[in-house]
């Protein structure tokens, strides 16, 4: 028997397949095919065999999938590159309704009551988390409804575990609201404490932007009636 076929034939019994004898011997495929053709494998081969063609295929999963991913990702990059430029420049109108319907969607909107009566005074009063959201409001309160400046105001509300003087400074930048007008930071103890919600769905608190003017708010209500169907 040739040296390199005897040699093949023990890598083989040992377990090894054919890519790995053809790169330690030199040898074609094809050429071990054939010299392996009758050869019977101990259970110890057969058992190394199958689990490196296991974890081949575990591997080529793994990369597979992150290949999906990274396509999926692409394409959802592209998809908000190209919707964003559809919606183009955002003008007064555009601002005026975008406003009205975020106070219809999450501001204040129930009458306060006193001993069960309406009281006459009605503040603007809008609380959520999105910063983007926030900006888009103040914009709103700023250009579209003329608020001065001193009359906006805001309050925080975080939670256990998240660090007063970062968040604090981070409502400041965002929103340009001056410190002056920021009101006590309300702590409670956050849902993922109670484990109902992860620790990060609200990283950053939430803030409440707040107007004291009775008839801004009954303006408000009154866009909002023009804007339902």
């Amino acid at each position: 028997m040739r040296n390199d076929k005897f040699r093949a034939y023990k890598l083989r019994v040992g377990g090894k397949s054919y890519n790995e004898i053809s790169k330690i011997l030199g040898t074609p495929k094809s050429t071990l095919s054939g010299w392996f053709t009758s050869l019977i494998l101990p259970q110890e081969a057969q058992d190394r065999l199958k689990k490196r063609v296991y974890e081949k295929s575990i591997k080529a999963l793994i990369k597979r999938n992150k290949f999906q991913t990274h396509l999926a990702e692409k394409r959802a990059r592209q998809i908000r590159q190209t919707s964003k430029t559809e919606l183009g420049r955002i003008n007064k109108r555009d601002l005026f309704i975008l406003g009205v319907a975020l106070y219809w969607a999450e501001g204040y909107k129930r009458p306060r009551l006193l001993n069960g009566k309406i009281r006459t005074c009605h503040p603007v009063s809008l609380t959520n988390s999105d910063p983007r959201l926030i900006v888009s409001f103040l914009k709103f309160l700023r250009e579209t409804c003329n608020v001065p400046e001193n009359k906006i105001r805001a309050g925080l509300r975080i939670f256990d575990h998240q660090n007063e003087n970062y968040l604090t400074d981070f409502w400041q930048r965002t929103t340009q609201i001056d410190s002056s007008r920021f009101g006590k930071i309300y702590k409670a103890v956050s849902i993922s404490s109670q484990r109902k919600k992860p620790f990060n769905t609200l990283p950053y608190g939430t803030i409440q932007i707040k107007v004291s003017d009775t008839n801004l708010y009954h303006k408000v209500m009154g866009w909002i009636d023009g804007l339902s169907f």
